[in-house]
């Protein structure tokens, strides 16, 4: 099914291509801001169990539904926006109680009450505040009460950043990744999802190093760091464009963040401590 597998983005000019989609065409393969260490500690909080009804919002190139199936959850329903992604990930998601259902996270389509579990990376930090409300608001809909929500975000940083130094960061990085680029504070991740009805019971951050040697081969595999090198060199504008992209993360790196929160939905009180929290330097 050679269709199935085609690249997302692969019809568009390479200046003009979503950020996310220029590191796939080079063979990255973990998007993520945290990378793959945070999204497997969002995982161990979010705890799929076998019984779980799972829902991932976005998951584009598959790589966390991997991780998520490997769970064993009774059903995982991938709602990805992308048609090229979508036929993608049906190249390997698939089988009894696995599916990929192309649609929006704002109005995924899906029953309400329907999910156990539900997560989404890298993609809040894309939309505009009334969008993200949306798509917070779709995850408390498609939860059973007390069912967990799970994000992996980018985060600017500190919480009492400037209004001003906010607009450059998000001016610079819309810029170089061509996709509009809104990130919120810890703080304000936080109140995104409890003024949803959510209890936030699992906090942790890592630096943004996306891009870095050590982070990419940590997330790649020394293998799959050599295979993005061999197509740098061979692809000069999606290199180009790559070194455009550290070079912002590098000059706002005490102002960039990842975060993972993980929330359970109203209905099933969970108790009144402080959210458990954790950092981690990779």
């Amino acid at each position: 099914m050679q269709h199935a597998m085609a690249m997302p983005g692969k019809a568009l000019d390479v200046k003009k291509m979503p950020g996310h989609w220029v590191l796939a065409r080079l063979g990255k393969r973990v998007l993520r801001p945290g990378g793959r260490r945070l999204t497997r500690t969002m995982l161990r909080a979010l705890d799929i169990r076998p019984g779980d009804r799972v829902v991932e919002f976005a998951p584009g190139m598959g790589a966390t539904a991997r991780l998520a199936l490997e769970h064993g959850p009774a059903s995982y329903t991938g709602v990805e926006r992308d048609r090229d992604a979508a036929l993608r990930l049906r190249g390997f998601i698939h089988g009894p109680g696995r599916r990929i259902q192309q649609g929006s996270a704002e109005e995924s389509g899906l029953p309400v009450e329907s999910a156990t579990a539900v997560y989404g990376e890298a993609m809040l930090s894309m939309q505009p505040d009334a969008t993200k409300r949306a798509i917070v608001k779709e995850a408390a809909r498609l939860l059973m009460p007390g069912g967990r929500y799970a994000i992996h975000e980018l985060s600017v940083l500190p919480d009492g950043i400037s209004e001003d130094l906010r607009q450059e960061i998000r001016a610079e990085l819309t810029s170089d990744i061509h996709v509009g680029v809104r990130p919120m504070t810890p703080r304000e991740w936080r109140e995104l999802l409890e003024e949803a009805g959510f209890d936030v019971a699992f906090e942790a951050r890592a630096p943004m190093h996306l891009l870095e040697v050590g982070r990419l081969i940590r997330d790649e595999g020394f293998f799959g760091f050599l295979r993005i090198l061999w197509n740098a060199a061979r692809e000069p504008e999606a290199r180009a464009r790559a070194l455009d992209m550290r070079r912002s993360f590098r000059r706002y790196q005490k102002h960039l963040g990842a975060i993972t929160l993980v929330a359970t939905k109203a209905g099933r009180h969970t108790g009144d401590a402080a959210p458990e929290t954790a950092a981690m330097a990779c």
